[in-house]
């Protein structure tokens, strides 16, 4: 089953995606419904029909309580940062200020001058959690979504925390759809196919099979200390190909296209534009 929220003339509601065409099942947003006990009756159920052509994709999840994100954990990304394999997942939060629609543009903050790509897949979480074991871990993954975690790596290395660098306002795509498990291969820990590409050039590719810390070891190990919520989002990382790590060096640019991949699920495709203050 594929899922999304998008925008509609009275706000945003949530849609079942069949081929040409999508059904309004009647909920505003994709992490309300997930709230629902019955959320996979709910999402099956008939509405109107929308043509898939005309959708406007909000943030996959508009407003979520929790988005948990992992540093460091494709070993090719581990690699051309010069760090080692971790023995535990890197974490540290995105806000959900952050976030933007499948098609909506980056806006480039004038305090940056180092602004990164990082195609990463998004784990959706259906069911809350706490200290899950393998299973129940595996079952909390309502399903996956494709995000784009862009940096301000100067505000990034500001400090030893993150946090200042991943969180400048409407940069951050997340969607188009979310994708159930038992749609793509691996399940619960999917081997997809990642690409990035600035304009015309791949600057990233790998496939989601060689996550260090996969989705179920992730949902596990972050249940430990906080309880996962319907709705939350975990990015797992992203690989190697970052512009901070090439030599020379290489940022976007005012005008530059965006598009990030993963098959089976979906593409973003994201102008980067200079905000105007």
């Amino acid at each position: 089953m594929k899922l999304a929220t998008v925008r509609s003339g009275l706000g945003t509601t949530t849609v079942r995606i069949e081929g040409d065409h999508a059904v309004d099942l009647g909920i505003t947003d994709l992490g309300l419904l997930l709230a629902e006990p019955d959320w996979q009756e709910r999402a099956a159920a008939e509405g109107d029909e929308l043509a898939t052509a005309d959708l406007d994709y909000a943030p996959l999840i508009t407003n979520p309580g929790k988005i948990v994100c992992i540093g460091l954990n494709y070993r090719s990304h581990i690699l051309e940062t010069g760090h080692e394999i971790p023995e535990y997942p890197t974490v540290f939060a995105k806000w959900p200020e952050t976030l933007l629609g499948a098609r909506d543009d980056i806006q480039m903050a004038p305090e940056s001058e180092k602004i990164d790509w990082e195609i990463e897949l998004a784990v959706i979480i259906g069911k809350s959690v706490r200290r899950a074991d393998e299973a129940e871990a595996a079952a909390a993954i309502a399903g996956f979504s494709v995000l784009n975690d862009i940096s301000m790596r100067d505000w990034q290395r500001r400090s030893p925390m993150w946090d200042q660098g991943k969180n400048f306002e409407n940069t951050t795509p997340l969607g188009p759809v979310m994708v159930t498990p038992d749609e793509l291969p691996g399940g619960a820990n999917p081997a997809l196919d990642i690409t990035c590409k600035v304009n015309d050039m791949v600057v990233q590719h790998d496939n989601t099979g060689d996550l260090v810390f996969g989705p179920v070891a992730l949902v596990q190990y972050l249940s430990t200390f906080i309880t996962l919520k319907p709705g939350d989002v975990i990015a797992t990382g992203t690989t190697g190909g970052v512009g901070a790590a090439r030599k020379p060096q290489l940022f976007l640019a005012d005008g530059d296209i965006v598009t990030t991949h993963i098959d089976g699920i979906g593409t973003l495709i994201n102008r980067a534009v200079a905000e105007q203050v």
